[in-house]
């Protein structure tokens, strides 16, 4: 089973998508399952993880309709409102929801950095950790050290970084990106997505080696059984295609790790991770 852990799908004239404008000419359009099922046939992708890409509950809704409609798509990162007072009751109704597999707050778009650690947020994080349902961190370098404190306060969290937490790869910078990463990874209920890469690489001119310290050290401090494959697909067309995004993948792991790893990162991981049940 080959798993894409990480995709998106949007509709523009549903209106709550404020991260995207205008001038970002390649994604100001609706990006449906149409639009992506001749990429995962060409790859062999069995099935996709539907990740939110607006805060509101609204999306999550639009997102599980297409999951219970298209096949492919094994289940919904979603979004809830984390400082409603309704959290829980709305959490528990969602969870019965089977194609409702995963939690996402946009940090990276919070005015604050350490949003995560208010105590009205952390006290529905530690709801999640209790029912061991899947979190996940979308947050730049900036973040890390937030993110580590939230793990120590809810240990049993289990929680994946998003894009491997956008390292400044177009400036070749690695710290303090490289030290967080190996004291975060010591967190075994963290996992860790090779997804997002090439868009915090130049554009136009990004190659391979530009991503592979970064995706060698993934590897290395989390191990080839808590990282996993995604595309970021259609955020990815702002710097690659699908076939470039994998393609670039494969070509780094698959000559450096035996089958089992790979059939780790790019399906089996996803699938413990996220409880995917086919």
């Amino acid at each position: 089973m080959r798993i894409d852990s990480h995709q998106h799908f949007w509709k523009l004239s549903r209106g709550d998508y404020s991260w995207m404008k205008p001038e970002m000419k390649v994604l100001y359009r609706d990006y449906m399952p149409q639009d992506l099922e001749p990429s995962l046939k060409r790859h062999k992708i069995d099935k996709t993880v539907l990740v939110q890409a607006a805060p509101t509950v609204a999306e999550t809704d639009f997102l599980l309709e297409i999951a219970e409609t298209y096949d492919f798509v094994a289940g919904v990162v979603g979004w809830l409102d984390f400082e409603s007072e309704d959290f829980q009751s709305l959490f528990e109704r969602y969870r019965r929801n089977r194609k409702f597999i995963g939690i996402r707050p946009m940090l990276e778009e919070l005015a604050d950095d350490d949003w995560i650690l208010r105590p009205q947020v952390l006290e529905p994080l530690q709801l999640i950790a209790e029912a061991d349902f899947p979190f996940d961190f979308l947050v730049k370098p900036r973040h890390l050290s937030y993110v580590a404190k939230a793990l120590e306060a809810v240990p049993g969290l289990r929680a994946v970084i998003d894009h491997i937490a956008k390292p400044e790869i177009m400036a070749r910078k690695f710290e303090p990106w490289k030290s967080m990463i190996r004291e975060l990874a010591q967190h075994k209920n963290l996992y860790c997505k090779l997804s997002g890469m090439v868009t915090e690489a130049r554009h136009d001119s990004w190659k391979p080696e530009d991503l592979r310290p970064y995706i060698e050290h993934v590897v290395e401090c989390f191990g080839p059984d808590r990282v996993m494959y995604g595309s970021d697909w259609p955020v990815c067309l702002l710097a690659g295609s699908y076939d470039q995004v994998i393609g670039v993948l494969e070509s780094i792991l698959n000559l450096r790790l035996d089958r089992a790893s790979l059939e780790a990162i790019y399906g089996g991981n996803a699938a413990h991770f996220y409880k995917l049940k086919f």
